[in-house]
């Protein structure tokens, strides 16, 4: 059978590819045709377009990129038709991803989400889209089931992908002094950076993350490399010598004391391995986004820890709350507090116990696969 893809983010890359490997499991003659990343390329098919060429969030560098963006809506369109795939699945990047199940269902082509938009958070109009174009939504979180419910929506609760790769992660040994002397890494305690992996987000964040640095000469601050960045383009951002490692992010955790991370995904991984963290959101239009917070905002949370947890557990910086005098008062607490330290790792234990997966990725592959049989 064939199967039509598009991620529009590293993360999204990463899911998919996981989810390629499974559906070859359950369908040895899939064909896959895709816009992502290096990942899903490497389980084969054709990839049409990198991540790297899709990548805009909010609101500026959307509206600078309108050109581009419709440019790459053309493109999506014209190869799903040319492709004729049994089923169109599409992973987060919401804005993309649901005009594409809009123009799949004019065109009588089924369709799956794995890895829902973040509709309970913001833009809630957007499950009245979902209810109409996407025919079978496979979630992650169990708050979502709750969240579609209300709005008699059925979706399949698969279990969380992250959690399944953590897992693995935790059965290999961790050796700080190879990866030290890999890196070129000074015996110092380690603070790991994670600064996102969008251009506005890392324009925003790692200056007030050099910052943090100066005024931690004690510790050593080491930057998660974002996929598709290379060392230059971190050095061209930065005034002093802060070691960036690629493709090491989750041994840069296991080997850090902290972190500072961005809203998104790696601060459930960073979770989950048990590293306490300060959660950052910082993009352009902040004073617009900060006005209308409460509006844009539907949870009180933006963090998937605190999310999942259902209470704070981890800090969270927002706008101009994401300043280096504020990062560097949370790991203060982070760091000397003990009584603080063990909050957030009690907190961890229990994200830990709702998200417990057999392989998010495995039975959302089985599922989608026997619904095109059907």
């Amino acid at each position: 059978m064939k199967y039509f893809l598009i991620a529009g983010e590293p993360s999204g890359d990463m899911h998919a590819a996981t989810l390629m490997s499974e559906i070859k499991n359950n369908d040895p003659q899939a064909e896959f045709c895709y816009l992502g990343g290096d990942l899903m390329q490497a389980e084969g098919g054709k990839l049409l377009m990198h991540y790297r060429e899709m990548a805009y969030m909010g609101i500026l560098p959307v509206l600078l990129n309108l050109r581009k963006i419709n440019h790459n809506f053309r493109f999506a369109e014209k190869n799903l038709i040319e492709f004729k795939p049994d089923i169109l699945i599409l992973i987060d990047y919401p804005g993309f991803n649901l005009r594409m199940a809009k123009f799949a269902k004019t065109h009588h082509i089924q369709t799956a989400y794995y890895i829902s938009p973040k509709v309970w958070a913001w833009k809630t109009k957007r499950v009245y889209k979902i209810k109409k174009y996407i025919d079978h939504m496979y979630t992650i979180f169990p708050f979502e089931t709750e969240f579609y419910k209300q709005y008699n929506y059925p979706v399949i609760y698969v279990g969380n992908p992250v959690w399944d790769m953590i897992q693995k992660v935790h059965e290999k040994p961790v050796d700080a002094e190879q990866f030290r002397k890999q890196n070129k890494l000074s015996s110092k305690p380690i603070i790991a950076l994670l600064a996102g992996s969008r251009n506005d987000e890392i324009n925003h964040l790692l200056p007030e993350m050099e910052k943090v640095a100066a005024l931690r000469p004690g510790y050593q601050f080491v930057i998660a490399g974002a996929p598709g960045k290379d060392e230059i383009y971190y050095h061209n951002r930065l005034t002093t010598n802060i070691p960036v490692v690629f493709k090491q992010t989750y041994t840069l955790l296991r080997n850090s004391e902290a972190a500072i991370v961005a809203s998104g995904t790696a601060t459930l991984e960073t979770a989950l391995l048990k590293i306490p963290q300060v959660v950052v959101y910082k993009m352009g239009m902040g004073w617009f986004l900060e006005t209308f917070r409460n509006v844009i905002l539907k949870t009180d949370f933006f963090s998937l820890v605190n999310l999942v947890a259902e209470k704070e557990v981890v800090k969270e910086l927002f706008q101009s709350q994401a300043s280096a005098e504020m990062m560097n008062n949370e790991l203060e607490n982070i760091l000397n507090n003990k009584a603080y330290r063990s909050g957030i790792m009690q907190g961890y234990n229990e994200i830990i116990d709702k998200l417990h997966s057999e392989g998010a990725a495995k039975k959302a592959a089985r599922n989608i696969v026997e619904s095109i049989k059907k």
